[in-house]
């Protein structure tokens, strides 16, 4: 993903200010960090939150109240009450962060390393920050409502870049060592794996077991090496396409130069720490189980599969991986798996006629074939006819918890495979926007560790 071309034509990170939490000021790190904002599962897991620690961080990502406009006005008001008592405090000078997670999931570990900075807002003409998926506008409107009243960027986007250095293969680590491979050469993957060797600013370990170390890197000559080689790169938007959009219409509220020139990110380079991509599922709030199964017809082949939901999941990655290899066509690997009223079942084998006629012909095959974009132009849009609005779809990221919200509250999940990483690449970089919420990037930053306030520049 390199950009040929002198320096500056490419990724522009600059060092700010961060405004952290205060260690002594709250019960612990680990208390007042939240997943992004549209991971938290609502309601359970924002009240999980809101009673970790009474500064936790959600307080200002999610504000509760019975209004927008009031929800954002106790935002700012919590906001600025945590920095007059002291609880969030601005570092004492410029600096770039580095970020390391450890993430103890089976059957291996995965280490990932990046950099947090305030990185120059460019247009998608301008080819250096790629968005893969489509946004949806009353959630942009959300946000840039939320910025607007805080005035500070809560949460880092995660932004993945392929360096020019050597890339180790192995991501199994254990206790946190260095990935296995060659040192790295000059450039921002040497500052990286230099800092790590330091004492940090901070660690933390989260509820969910993933290690969170951050540290400060404030050497004028560091900071250097790190912004000329990343302005040789482009990257693509692996996480946070709706808070990018809302960095670029508050840009453009703000025409002089300044703060809202930048917008808080994470940048990871892929070529050393690979990101892992899964599904984001939906929720259809009003559509029971039955009344779907009833309205496929026989748009779909249908089986009832057996649980836990483990196994269920086994059954889809099954019939899709059969459909992809069967001769059954470009759609054959298409497979999608509804759970609700106690029972899974299986749909595959799509109705070639009616994905001609619903399916929009005037996109590449790799769009038309994605599983997002049959799921919403044949099923919620022709078969089901739901709209695409917050009262009647939820999209959650955690099969567990969509197919229990299903359960508890008479609604459908629709559980999705991870898109191929490759696909998404490709689809960027010929500018084709996939339909919104179709990947899910990760190990995604925690909330909380690094803000920035655009009143310290």
């Amino acid at each position: 993903m390199s950009i040929p071309g002198p320096v500056g034509h490419g990724l522009q990170l600059a060092p700010f200010r961060a405004l952290r939490y205060v260690p002594e000021r709250v019960g612990s790190l680990a208390a007042v960090t939240s997943p992004p904002y549209d991971v938290v599962v609502r309601p359970d897991g924002l009240r999980a939150l809101e009673t970790a620690d009474p500064y936790n961080i959600v307080r200002l990502i999610l504000p509760q109240a019975d209004t927008p406009a009031e929800r954002n006005r106790r935002a700012a008001e919590t906001m600025r009450r945590w920095q007059d008592e002291g609880v969030l405090a601005p570092d004492p000078e410029p600096a770039l962060y580095v970020y390391e997670q450890l993430v103890h999931d089976q059957p291996h570990a995965i280490l990932q390393r990046g950099v947090i900075g305030a990185l120059r807002l460019s247009s998608r003409e301008e080819g250096v920050v790629l968005p893969h998926e489509e946004v949806m506008p009353h959630v942009v409107e959300d946000r840039a409502q939320l910025m607007r009243a805080t005035g500070a960027h809560l949460e880092p986007l995660l932004l993945a870049y392929r360096g020019n250095g050597s890339s180790p293969a192995e991501q199994a680590v254990s206790g946190g060592a260095a990935p296995a491979g060659p040192a790295p050469g000059p450039g921002a993957a040497r500052i990286v794996e230099r800092t790590v060797t330091r004492v940090p600013l901070l660690s933390t370990t989260t509820e969910d077991g993933v290690r969170h170390v951050l540290w400060r890197v404030s050497d004028p000559a560091e900071i250097a090496e790190i912004t000329n080689d990343l302005a040789q790169h482009q990257a693509l938007i692996a996480d946070g396409h709706h808070r990018w959009a809302t960095y670029l219409r508050l840009r453009a509220e703000h025409p002089e130069p300044g703060p809202w020139d930048y917008g808080l990110v994470l940048l990871v380079d892929t070529a050393r720490y690979p990101l892992r991509v899964r599904a984001i599922h939906r929720l259809l709030r009003l559509l029971p189980p039955s009344t779907a199964l009833e309205a496929l017809g026989g748009a779909f082949r249908v089986r009832t599969v057996e649980g836990p939901l483990p196994r269920a999941l086994e059954a889809l990655d099954a019939a899709a991986a059969e459909g992809a290899h069967g001769g059954a066509g470009p759609f054959g690997g298409t497979a999608f798996l509804l759970a609700g009223e106690g029972r899974f079942h299986l749909l595959d084998r799509p109705d070639p006629e009616l994905l001609a006629r619903t399916v929009p012909a005037d996109r590449p095959a790799a769009w038309r074939t994605l599983d997002a974009t049959v799921l919403h132009s044949v099923l919620l849009e022709h078969l089901w006819k739901v709209p695409d609005d917050p009262a009647h779809i939820g999209y959650i990221h955690d099969a567990a918890a969509a197919v229990d919200q299903a359960e508890r509250h008479g609604g459908t999940a629709v559980l999705l495979r991870p898109v191929q990483e490759d696909v998404v690449h490709e689809l960027a970089r010929q500018g084709v926007a996939m339909p919104h919420k179709s990947t899910s990037f990760g190990p995604k930053p925690a909330t909380g560790l690094v803000l920035r306030s655009l009143a310290l520049g």
